[in-house]
């Protein structure tokens, strides 16, 4: 696609599933946390299994978070990347990014049958922005999490575990997913197809 896409290197997980993502729709990208090839980049990708606190830490640490506010191209945050862009997460009280105006909360099931992680297939709904071009009213995704972002002005898809939540938030040329893209089949590399069209 001849453009460079920088993935994110901090102490998070997944960061090899999605390499691989991006390769069968035909894209390569460089892992990295250099602040000068994270500026360079023309798209940048921040994925996340993990740990909220300890993953601000290492930003923090390292300069990342500032790096991260100032930038300029499309950026996608991809689970705790999504959460981590947020205001602040519930999760060991950890002050976040603050590029989206939500916050994260932890799953309450309330005595209800549900369980926390949700864990498997959901559909989206709602959805609004160019993520979301080609995939129809209410598609599947893979989730994977125990804590949601609330909804609110940057809003831009909702799914329902327990009760709505933000499954994407926008603002700018930031935008979040809740869900795994790399791992929903199609809809999911639609989604990447798209991000990187943006």
């Amino acid at each position: 696609m001849g453009q460079e896409i920088a993935v994110i290197r901090y102490n998070a997980g997944n960061i090899r599933s999605v390499r691989l993502a991006l390769e069968r729709i035909g894209a390569t990208a460089l892992v990295t946390d250099e602040p000068d090839r994270l500026r360079s980049a023309d798209k940048v990708i921040f994925p996340g299994v993990g740990e909220a606190s300890s993953a601000m830490r290492y930003l923090r640490d390292r300069g990342l978070d500032a790096v991260i506010r100032s930038l300029q191209q499309p950026f996608l945050g991809i689970c705790l990347g999504m959460q981590l862009m947020c205001r602040f997460s519930e999760e060991n009280d950890t002050a976040c990014l603050g590029l989206f105006e939500e916050d994260v909360q932890r799953f309450d099931p309330g005595g209800k049958p549900f369980k926390v992680p949700q864990m498997g297939w959901n559909a989206i709904t709602g959805l609004q922005g160019p993520l979301f071009h080609g995939l129809g009213e209410a598609p599947y995704m893979y989730f994977v999490h125990s804590y949601f972002a609330t909804l609110g002005f940057d809003t831009c898809a909702v799914t329902d575990h327990i009760h709505p939540f933000s499954a994407a938030l926008s603002r700018g040329n930031f935008y979040g997913v809740q869900f795994h893209p790399e791992k929903s089949a199609f809809a999911g590399e639609q989604i990447l197809r798209n991000f990187l069209e943006l």
